[in-house]
């Protein structure tokens, strides 16, 4: 919005120049994008009288003029300007006058006739781009008197850049408002004195649509001279603030807009039938606008409109048909409150904006219409003449917006703003902004006044009391906080380093639905029971996944439609089992997925070409089951599963404890889904895996080890990993490590029997191990196995 600051001086006058005033608005929040002078730079130029005007003797459109500038001697001048006349108060740069552009008036004759200075325009004075002749000065503007002086020229022109939420300063009223209010100062505000009734000519008004137009005021006027012109003060306030004059009517509706902020309408009474109706458009419904464009309205946008037709589009546009025209005798004014929400968007949606529409869609006083309408009929009798009616409003007390009423108290002020404020300069500054304010004992109760839409919640006073106080008076204080080291449970298994482990061989992590296909359940999971959900997204998402393997099997076939081959997916996520014991009849487990499909690794020279099988997966399990460094209290022990192969599954407890299952995918399972080639699953409950072992440092034996290795044979049922523990439990400390190297079955052993080839790698901390140590515990372990498994020694 521009404005001009001499008009907002006229409200209130702080005692700073242009730029600190620029500074102040700007650090209040109303930034200022611009400043500029309202004129050229020009000296010499002084009011003057056309006393004499007659034609050039040598040039068509040349007029030889003497004008009186006040002193005893007339001034010849030669004007080629349409509108030079007798009579008439004139802009005169006399002779040594600097006009903008460092152009000096002198003495001269044009076509013979002498010229001594020159009648000026406003564009030759810097006061626009072009013009239609000479300056046209009031009549009782005082001869000699300088034009910068009389016109008041040593103005700016002050463009700020408002934010949507500060509407109430879209006028020279809220703009003096502020800047009282940052400079402790009473702003003066014309009077309005309202204007009596000499007609009782007046229209009825109905609110069909109250919720979007809640106010509405409407005045005749009849005996109107539209073709008066509005006087230079009035234009030159347009003009500051980026209006064009038009005809005085219109002239005076956009005064009030810039003046109070309140835009206004007048439409010409003759082209109204019957009363006035606030109204929503029919969908479909014509409009021709004062642009002379034609729009076909919606259903959603507010009219205002007769007993026949629409008359102008609610706080946007007005309709060419009822506008005020050159033959327009009576005038029908309008003043309105409308809803924020009502107007927000509407131009757009028709490629418009209006200053009306601008205001109107941010938020306007809803008390201000009747002072506008006073203002205006007040100016419309002053320069137009005519005689006024009765104004008439309706108004729908309920659909008015509510005054809004907010608690704020010293601590959270102190709190936000970081420093301590004395309560009695809060209050006062309250008291500027308009609000009433009322000290509690903890703080303030404040009632809003209704232009300030954006005050709604505390914060909001509290960002009024920090602009107001000056953002530049709140010390610069560096946040402060106390380092306190975060706690960290160096047994807890964190589940990003089990992500980590299967990312590192080559798996891909997945997230899939919690929502699956119960089809897709059942053919893995057969009749076990499922939460299925009431108000599913889809009919092929409307059961709770009781594993991961329905989403990361549905993913595999994914991926093989998209011709990939080798699949390796992971996923975190919880699983929901039906649990009448458990809250909600659900119990919520934490799992962490796995299926490997496809070759081993990817296609190499130097590697093996084959299909993963159910050892590489179970490979990869253990890897997972090592974070916890507690490897050897994991068993994998052959089990069943409805969704996995009989004989190629395998059961994983922790001590007693089931924790998960690892094996091949049903091939039921893996024809119904469409599976290509085998797949294999894991499954581990992440809760079950429990804390890990801490690594324990202890001393290194400076003694050498020795390695003995043991070919046993055993029947072809007996599981390595009992051997192993019964070993452990028999070499205690003196076993440092302990590894399968073969597992042979054939001649020379007997059927329904393997051998185990064994090797034990034996040292002691404290001393070296002499052979007859060693051959000892060799023998205790035989003996063990022997007792435990009826292992023998391999011949």
């Amino acid at each position: 919005m521009k404005f001009s600051e001499a008009w907002l001086r006229e409200w209130v006058n702080p005692a700073i120049d242009t730029n600190t005033l620029s500074e102040q608005l700007s650090m209040a929040g109303l930034e200022v994008d611009g400043i500029e002078p309202v004129a050229g730079v020009f000296s010499g130029v002084v009011v003057g009288e056309v006393v004499e005007c007659g034609p050039h003797p040598d040039a068509d459109k040349l007029q030889v003029t003497r004008v009186s500038v006040g002193s005893n001697e007339l001034l010849d001048i030669v004007c080629g300007a349409k509108n030079c006349r007798k009579g008439l108060k004139v802009a005169v740069a006399t002779v040594g006058a600097v006009l903008p552009g460092d152009f000096v008036i002198k003495k001269a004759k044009l076509r013979g006739q002498p010229s001594n200075g020159m009648l000026c325009s406003f564009s030759e004075l810097g006061m626009a781009d072009d013009s239609d002749g000479i300056i046209e000065l009031p009549q009782d503007a005082p001869l000699g008197q300088d034009v910068r002086q009389y016109l008041q020229l040593d103005d700016s022109i002050i463009e700020v850049d408002l934010t949507p939420n500060r509407a109430d300063c879209l006028g020279i009223k809220g703009l003096a408002r502020e800047v009282g209010v940052l400079n402790k100062l009473e702003v003066c505000q014309p009077e309005i004195s309202p204007v009596a009734a000499t007609i009782a000519d007046k229209k009825h008004i109905s609110l069909s649509a109250p919720d979007a137009c809640p106010r509405y005021l409407g005045r005749i006027v009849r005996n109107v001279d539209v073709t008066a012109k509005s006087p230079l003060w009035l234009t030159e306030k347009l003009r500051r603030c980026g209006v064009r004059s038009i005809d005085a009517v219109v002239d005076i509706t956009n005064f009030v807009l810039l003046e109070l902020g309140h835009p206004m309408h007048a439409f010409d009474l003759a082209n109204i039938d019957g009363d006035i109706d606030v109204r929503l458009a029919v969908e479909g419904e014509k409009l021709v606008l004062l642009d002379e464009t034609e729009v076909t309205l919606k259903a959603n946008t507010l009219l205002i409109a007769d007993s026949k037709k629409p008359l102008a589009m609610a706080g946007v546009f007005g309709g060419l048909h009822s506008g005020v025209t050159k033959q327009t005798k009576d005038v029908f004014l309008e003043s309105a409150f409308f809803a924020p929400l009502a107007i927000a968007g509407k131009a757009r949606q028709y490629g418009l904006h209006t200053d009306a529409s601008h205001r109107y869609e941010r938020g306007v006083d809803p008390q201000l219409q009747h002072a506008a309408m006073e203002r205006a009929t007040a100016l419309l009798l002053q320069i137009c003449g005519g005689e006024a009616g009765p104004i008439v409003q309706a108004v729908s007390e309920q659909h008015l917006p509510r005054t809004a009423q907010i608690s704020l108290s010293e601590a959270k002020l102190a709190r936000i703003l970081g420093i301590s404020l004395n309560k009695a300069d809060v209050s006062a500054i309250f008291q500027r902004l308009g609000l009433q304010v009322t000290d509690t004992a903890d703080g303030w109760q404040v009632v809003v006044p209704g232009y300030r839409f954006d005050i709604s919640i505390s914060e909001d006073l509290i960002e009024e009391v920090a602009r107001v106080y000056g953002y530049n008076n709140i010390p610069n204080v560096a946040p402060q906080a106390a380092l306190k080291m975060r706690s960290f449970n160096e047994a807890e298994l964190n589940v990003q380093r089990l992500r980590t482990v299967l990312v590192d061989r080559g798996y891909q992590e997945a997230i899939t639905y919690s929502f699956v296909d119960p089809k897709v359940q059942q053919q893995l999971f057969g009749q076990q029971a499922a939460l299925v959900l009431p108000n599913p997204i889809s009919v092929d998402m409307s059961a709770m996944r009781l594993n991961l393997w329905p989403g990361l099997l549905q993913t595999v076939q994914y991926n093989q439609n998209r011709q990939q081959n080798r699949i390796r997916l992971f996923e975190y996520g919880l699983k929901f089992i039906p649990d009448a014991t458990a809250e909600g009849g659900v119990r919520q487990v934490a799992v962490l997925g796995g299926v490997i499909v496809g070759s081993m690794h990817n296609e190499h020279w130097n590697m093996e070409n084959r299909n993963a099988d159910f050892y590489d997966i179970k490979g990869d399990v253990e890897a997972l089951l090592a974070q916890t460094s507690a490897t050897e209290q994991f068993r994998f022990v052959t089990g069943e599963h409805c969704a996995l192969h009989p004989g190629q599954t395998a059961a994983i407890y922790r001590g007693d404890t089931l924790v998960g299952y690892v094996g091949a995918l049903h091939p039921e399972a893996e024809r119904k889904l469409a599976i290509k080639g085998k797949a294999y699953l894991f499954e581990l409950e992440i809760t079950a895996l429990g804390a890990r072992s801490i690594v324990e440092a202890r001393e290194l034996s400076k003694y050498p080890a020795n390695r003995r290795d043991l070919a046993i044979v055993v029947k072809s049922d007996v599981r390595f990993a009992d051997v192993a523990a019964t070993i452990k439990k028999v070499g205690g400390n003196q076993l440092v490590d302990l590894k399968l190297f073969d597992v042979y079955t054939g001649a020379g052993v007997a059927e329904g029997f393997k051998s185990l080839a064994i090797a034990l790698t034996l040292q002691d901390i404290a001393r070296t191990l002499e052979d007859k140590d060693i051959q000892q515990l060799v023998n205790q372990v035989v003996s063990a196995l022997g007792e435990e498994f009826n292992a023998s020694l391999r011949d």
